[in-house]
């Protein structure tokens, strides 16, 4: 006995009735390409981008395309990204970048947004992969100021940057925070700011200090806050301020004055300890009469006449006594006048 025949199926009934020996394929054969995995939405400040993992395909080396829809959460259907003005049809890699190009344009931060991503190899398509809600109000991460620029001040620092992006006023705000220490000190913060400027005051002159920004995101708009994240830690120096200053001078001209007294004090008392020593060394050596000079190189000229040729008339006392000897053979050779001269004027 056979077993009854099993029950035709809705399709089946359709082909019967329909009296065609084959169907067209129903619309769900298109999905016959593994669907994308592993979606993730990166929300970094201004940026919106949508990334995946492709399906794998065995043995075929055609290229697979992607397309990307969104749609928002008061509505049903569905728009191609290219509304938003951003080319996300017939993608070649496994990413979606939704970032907009201009403040009017992209997605509104207060509404939930929906994505779905699917791929396509030429008249093939995959199941569609959706991604969950998100809304850029609470899902945005917040980076760090930019564009940081410190100057040493006199005993303080003063701190430019700019927002971690363009935000309109109507939409929101940023409020900054600056977490400072003395190196090897305790952390600090100052703040808030509304301002792209701040000058960090009652620092410690001539001291190395270390400092980090963090911008904080206000959305008037969704009435949410995100905190940001902080910035690369630097390290900078104080200026000295005018106090210091003054100091520094007059320290300077104490310990120069300290310094030339002592100098002082060292040579006189060296003078005095060595005073023969001085004496002898900056005394100079006696010199001989231009005539008893000339007498040396000419012995035959007399010497008494010479003297009294040159001596002044008023001068009749003679303060030194010199004696001259000559070798015994120039002795002899000296007239007998001469020595009888010369033993007058010694005595």
């Amino acid at each position: 006995m056979r077993p009854p025949p099993p029950p035709l199926s809705l399709l089946s009934l359709l082909l019967l009735l329909g009296g065609h020996g084959t169907a067209a394929p129903p619309a769900d054969s298109l999905s016959q390409l593994p669907a994308p995995r592993n979606p993730k939405v990166h929300l970094y400040n201004a940026e919106q981008v949508l990334t995946w993992e492709p399906g794998s395909l065995s043995n075929d080396s055609r290229p697979v395309v992607y397309q990307v829809q969104y749609k928002y959460f008061s509505g049903s259907r569905w728009y191609d990204a290219n509304d938003l003005g951003v080319n996300c049809m017939n993608l070649t890699k496994p990413e979606c970048n939704f970032t907009p190009s201009s403040l009017s344009k992209g997605f509104p931060p207060h509404f939930n947004i929906s994505l779905r991503v699917r791929a396509k190899l030429e008249d093939l398509a995959s199941p569609w992969l959706t991604v969950p809600w998100f809304l850029s109000c609470w899902n945005v991460t917040v980076g760090p100021p930019e564009n940081i620029w410190v100057t040493p001040g006199e005993a303080s620092l003063i701190i430019r940057f700019s927002s971690p992006f363009d935000i309109p006023p109507d939409r929101g705000y940023f409020q900054y925070y600056v977490h400072y220490w003395e190196k090897a000190g305790i952390q600090k913060v100052k703040g808030p700011f509304k301002s792209n400027s701040i000058v960090l005051d009652g620092l410690r002159p001539l001291r190395e200090y270390c400092l980090q920004v963090k911008a904080h995101l206000f959305r008037t708009s969704c009435n949410t806050s995100r905190p940001g994240r902080l910035s690369n830690i630097t390290c900078y120096e104080t200026m000295m301020d005018a106090t210091t200053k003054l100091q520094q001078v007059i320290l300077i001209a104490v310990g120069v004055f300290l310094l030339l007294a002592v100098l002082a004090g060292g040579c006189f008392f060296l003078v005095l300890r060595y005073k023969g020593l001085v004496k002898y060394w900056f005394h100079s050596p006696p010199s001989i009469p231009s005539q008893i000079e000339e007498y040396l190189k000419d012995p035959s000229q007399p010497i008494l006449e010479a003297l009294d040729t040159d001596t002044s008339p008023t001068d009749d006392a003679w303060d030194s006594v010199s004696i001259v000897s000559f070798p015994e053979k120039e002795q002899e050779d000296v007239p007998q006048s001469t020595l009888t001269q010369n033993s007058a004027a010694v005595c």
